[in-house]
């Protein structure tokens, strides 16, 4: 079973789904592959305006893989871990086009930056926010600052708490909060949206954006 499925474009609207849901969509090394390989496909194709990345089941992602982590001794898979994370990320940040995330449900740690990496976010009345992976790891800190400002940022990448729809749409992560059965229609509302517009002008203002965070052509420590 292939673990992203990539929906034909539709009026200028492409759908990317997670399908993992039995690893509650964790981000192993083969899906970042994936994903970045399908972005990067996306964004060249002049018939797609917009991107739209969701989860299959009732969880956006849980972050990474951590099974992988365990071989981080092997010098040959480490490598290919820590690779395939940095082109993820750039691959994210930098895309051509806007994107837009259908949070489905939990997007925690890496879920988390997945939502928050993605231009637009389209939230589920089940979904929420956290860092867990505070107590034992760094957290990736420069595109929720750039979301939310410094106080908030700081508060959930230091503490780790868990946020809830209704918190994320007061703090302006969300854009929108749903009934999980009409979330696939609000984000389909929002891609309309965004899609109805050309696409040179989407491309140029995206451009806008990532210039404004500072991302475009630093090494990514974020």
């Amino acid at each position: 079973m292939t673990v992203l499925t990539v929906a034909p474009p539709v009026d200028g609207v492409a759908w990317l789904t997670l399908n993992r849901p039995d690893k509650r969509n964790a981000l192993s090394i083969e899906l970042r592959d994936l994903m970045s390989d399908a972005l990067e496909q996306l964004a060249g194709d002049d018939a797609v305006s917009v991107v739209v990345i969701t989860g299959a089941g009732e969880v956006f992602s849980a972050g990474f893989d951590l099974g992988e982590f365990e071989r981080l001794d092997d010098a040959a898979h480490a490598e290919r871990l820590w690779t395939s994370s940095d082109r993820w990320h750039r691959t994210l940040v930098e895309l051509p086009i806007p994107t837009i995330a259908a949070v489905n449900g939990p997007a925690l740690a890496g879920g988390f930056d997945l939502a928050v990496m993605c231009d637009i976010r389209v939230v589920s009345e089940t979904a929420r926010f956290a860092h867990p992976e505070q107590s034992f790891s760094e957290v990736v800190y420069g595109p929720l600052h750039d979301l939310v400002g410094a106080a908030v940022a700081r508060d959930l990448c230091l503490t780790g708490r868990s946020i809830d729809a209704a918190e994320a749409l007061r703090l302006h992560l969300a854009s929108s909060v749903v009934p999980a059965d009409r979330l696939q229609e609000e984000a389909a509302a929002f891609a309309a949206l965004v899609a109805r517009a050309p696409r040179a002008n989407l491309v140029r203002t995206k451009a806008k954006a990532v210039r404004r965070a500072g991302v475009a052509g630093q090494t990514l420590d974020l």
